[in-house]
């Protein structure tokens, strides 16, 4: 069977999809991803045959004005004027897409709609692959929907104000039900939950040559993820680093591939600073994890019982951090009120009580009984031959 993975360009978009796309090569299928060309390359280097579609830029080029905007205002254009545009942009270039490659099956991670949208107006199977740990905010619903609407009439498409088309036929979640509490479904739609199975391993970075020299003392991870929408926070890079430069750990900062350790200076021995470092390879030795609470980020903490100290930014992060402060894995701090002083004191609480990894440990214990990609696969091979 071919299979096409639909993504926005975005690594914390693509990431979820990778280890159920290797699930299905391994099984036998043929597997092809659909995304923004600028984002082909990336695909291509994880080994997947990539079809260049949607938006020809990167969200931060085509909608500049987002980098200025913060908090509920940017999470109100993205769904009023950046989703529904990437939907109608990748749409437009699905239907070529699926005339000449065939697939029987279409796969979308949830935030991407023009999967949804001509697999509905072709008749095809589909499934959505849940990326938002914490589950996507009910009050931003309508703001989407209001946009999604033209792209849907421009197919042929009923009107859809509850976006039932989100996971009208089958959903994966890869994350542990304990964090997301009871999903609030749009429709009586089969769901499978397996184990989130951190990938993040799409670029050329290996295992850092210093790792294996750190000094016998905790080890702190600080990331504010891989979109330029959020990893351009140099105040709160600084104020962990200032804040942490003096204390007997070492700090390990993941600046993203779009910024440069150069700007931060030289740095005490205790403090190293690259582009990007795949947490996969690192996590193993890491006593607390500073994010900003990113799906992707928490999850792979959480798979690892690491205990977090979160500053969220925008998009799924608020959420991230209120459900980890509620489980008991996290503290989580105010962008406006971060300084130095707070950063530090911050992580010395998260290292030193021990309630944080007990209960970060009892999550790692909960996503390891889960099953694995493989799992999905049968699930969608089930939805595919028409079995629920």
């Amino acid at each position: 069977m071919r299979i096409l993975f639909t993504t926005q360009g975005e690594l914390g978009h693509f990431h979820p999809l990778v280890p159920i796309a290797h699930a299905a090569v391994q099984a036998g299928h043929e597997v092809a991803f659909a995304t923004q060309p600028p984002f082909v390359p990336t695909v291509e280097r994880s080994g997947f045959l990539a079809f260049p579609s949607g938006l020809a830029k990167p969200v931060s080029e085509a909608f500049p004005e987002v980098l200025a905007l913060r908090g509920p205002d940017e999470l109100v254009f993205l769904m009023a004027r950046i989703r529904p545009a990437l939907a109608a942009a990748m749409a437009s270039d699905l239907l070529g897409i699926v005339a000449a490659w065939q697939p029987g099956l279409v796969v979308r991670e949830r935030t991407e709609f023009g999967g949804c949208i001509v697999a509905e107006r072709l008749g095809i199977p589909y499934a959505a692959v849940e990326i938002i740990a914490a589950g996507s905010a009910p009050h931003l619903l309508p703001i989407f929907s209001e946009g999604l609407a033209p792209v849907l009439v421009e197919h042929g498409l009923p009107p859809d104000p509850d976006l039932e088309i989100s996971e009208r036929q089958a959903v994966i979640s890869p994350f542990p039900p304990s964090y997301r509490g009871v999903p609030a479904r749009l429709a009586p739609t089969p769901w499978l939950s397996i184990r989130p199975t951190p990938f993040d391993q799409s670029g050329e970075e290996r295992m850092p040559a210093w790792l294996d020299n750190l000094p016998a003392q905790p080890t702190i991870f600080l990331t504010l993820g891989t979109s330029p929408q959020f990893n351009n926070r140099t105040a709160v890079f600084r104020a962990f680093i200032e804040g942490l430069a003096g204390e007997p750990v070492n700090l390990l900062v993941a600046l993203g591939r779009n910024n440069d350790p150069a700007d931060y200076g030289p740095q005490p021995s205790n403090v190293q600073i690259e582009r990007y470092i795949p947490q996969t390879l690192v996590f193993s030795r890491c006593n607390v994890v500073v994010c900003h609470g990113g799906s992707g980020s928490v999850m792979a903490a959480m798979s690892h019982g690491i205990p977090l100290v979160i500053v969220p930014i925008g998009a799924d992060q608020p959420q991230n951090a209120l459900r980890c402060a509620d489980l008991g894995v996290a503290r989580v701090l105010d962008q406006a009120t971060l300084d130095p002083s707070v950063a530090c004191a911050a992580v010395r609480d998260v290292l030193r009580n021990p309630t944080y990894h007990q209960h970060a440990e009892a999550m790692r214990a909960e996503i390891e009984e889960l099953p694995g990609p493989d799992q999905a696969v049968a699930f969608l091979e089930r939805l595919a031959l028409g079995q629920r």
